[in-house]
């Protein structure tokens, strides 16, 4: 994998956000997480990325109003939601917002490595 593709994860819990920064790193990536999505979208950073990981449920703007925003901003990347509250109606809502993957909690760390890496080359979401 290419060292220089930014991944930018926004989840307003403080350890989950640690955890997924780490578990992305290990993947030799970097990464710049953010508290909330209005902290995502107010970076300078933000152009940067190559491919977005958020919740859904955050306080302040949710990920859905997240993923509306990147689009109306003209923002090619991938997303994957990672959310630990999933319905089949938040699945499928998120997959017809344009997100590549929908990931529940406790994160399946290989299902999520391979779509990561898959998205990074431009290959077909799960």
């Amino acid at each position: 994998m290419p060292h220089s593709h930014l991944i930018s994860i926004v989840d307003d819990d403080e350890g989950v956000r640690s955890a997924t920064a780490s578990l992305v790193r290990s993947l030799g990536l970097r990464v710049q997480t953010f508290a909330s999505a209005e902290d995502f979208l107010n970076s300078p950073r933000r152009d940067a990325t190559a491919c977005l990981v958020t919740d859904i449920h955050m306080g302040g703007m949710d990920g859905f109003a997240l993923q509306a925003a990147v689009r109306r901003l003209g923002l090619g990347f991938p997303i994957l939601f990672v959310t630990g509250l999933a319905s089949d109606r938040l699945r499928e809502r998120a997959l017809q917002g344009g997100a590549k993957a929908f990931f529940t909690k406790p994160l399946d760390v290989g299902a999520f490595l391979s779509c990561l890496e898959d998205c990074l080359r431009g290959g077909p979401a799960p």
